[in-house]
């Protein structure tokens, strides 16, 4: 072949070919890769052995295995950006440096606010030396409130808005509501007034009480008070002898009133009893008259009919015969002498009344 022949298009130059792998370059790799993992390993014993004792912000971002406690959700910072995910309570895995973790109670919690200092109506300076505020954040609203009000939202509106809310009531009201007169209503107010809030700007705030003590108040004023209560409560101890009093004399009262009606019960039922006793002597009275009555009747009318009847037999005997024989019966028995110039016309006498008789009987019968 020429030299100013082209060469054929089926011959190609030949490829390079690659060295073959030196034994020392390869021993070099596996300890890199063997080193590697020494390294991790190091890491994850230093992250759950050495952390763990460090601080918890330390320890939250370093450590790979971390448990949320019960009653708490676990949040995630991803590159410092809240993640919507949140764990149940248990064990779970992160990346350290990474993802920040932070567990979120999400149970009845109780928030305590100490030394408030506040100034009445009349200008006299007051402090609260406890208030206890129970609340809950609620589950689902986790996200939502970090997101606005961060892990620390208690002390926006819990912490610091007690505080202005206590300063707020103690500037309208004078010291003697503040102390005594209207502390009975702190409690509901402060609830109200910061419930009221969080459903307007963080809904998820849940405000279940509130719980205020006595407030410290100035020593001159504290004995001040003092006294008024004792006097108040001397007054008040009068006030309960002169009501025992009353009560006492009421209750006699009714023990006499009761007595008294007792008394007149007691003689009413005497008297009725009485008056039924005279009642029934009137009534036997008068059967006993009545059977005496009828009695008595009875013995007339029997007299009358005797007598009647009698009357009637002795019309019927009266007759002119039975008269003359009686009167001849008479005569017979009579055995007088009598001796003298003249002779007793009596015979004569009765004869003619027996003839008198017997002609009026029989005219009687003329005129039937």
């Amino acid at each position: 072949m020429d030299a100013g022949t082209p060469p054929p298009l089926t011959q190609r130059p030949p490829l390079p070919q690659r060295p073959p792998a030196d034994p020392l370059h390869q021993q070099g790799n596996g300890d890199c890769v063997a080193i590697v993992a020494v390294l991790f390993s190091v890491i994850v014993i230093f992250s759950m052995v050495l952390i763990p004792s460090s601080s918890p912000n330390l320890k939250n971002s370093l450590t790979i295995l971390h448990q949320v406690p019960e009653g708490h959700v676990g949040v995630y910072w991803l590159g410092g950006a809240l993640q919507k995910t949140t764990t149940t309570p248990g064990f779970h895995l992160k990346l350290p440096l990474i993802t920040h973790y932070e567990p979120v109670q999400v149970t009845l919690q109780t928030d305590l606010v100490r030394d408030i200092p506040c100034g009445t109506k009349g200008g006299v300076m007051i402090n609260f030396d406890r208030i206890e505020v129970v609340n809950r954040l609620k589950k689902e609203a986790v996200f939502d409130t970090l997101l606005n009000y961060g892990v620390e939202y208690d002390h926006t509106w819990i912490y610091d808005k007690i505080h202005h809310e206590i300063n707020q009531f103690c500037s309208v009201h004078s010291l003697q509501e503040v102390y005594i007169d209207m502390f009975d209503q702190i409690d509901e107010t402060m609830k109200d007034a910061l419930q009221a809030d969080c459903t307007r700007y963080a809904p998820g705030i849940e405000i279940i009480s509130v719980r205020v003590t006595k407030p410290r108040i100035p020593e001159s004023v504290r004995r001040n008070f003092e006294q008024m209560e004792e006097e108040r409560t001397k007054v008040l101890v009068s006030i309960e002898r002169q009501k025992v009093a009353e009560k006492e004399a009421e209750t006699q009262k009714k023990i006499a009133i009761t007595e008294a009606e007792k008394n007149a019960f007691v003689s009413k039922i005497v008297m009725e009893q009485k008056l039924m006793e005279k009642d029934s002597l009137r009534m036997q009275e008068e059967i006993s008259n009545a059977m005496y009555i009828a009695r008595e009747k009875s013995l007339a009318d029997a007299k009358y009919y005797q007598t009647m009847k009698e009357a009637e037999a002795n019309k019927l005997m009266l007759t002119p015969q039975f008269l003359e024989l009686k009167f001849i019966e008479a005569i017979s028995n009579n055995t007088k002498m009598f001796f003298g110039n003249k002779i007793p016309n009596m015979v004569l006498d009765q004869r003619l009344l027996g003839n008198f008789l017997r002609d009026l009987e029989e005219r009687r019968n003329l005129e039937a």
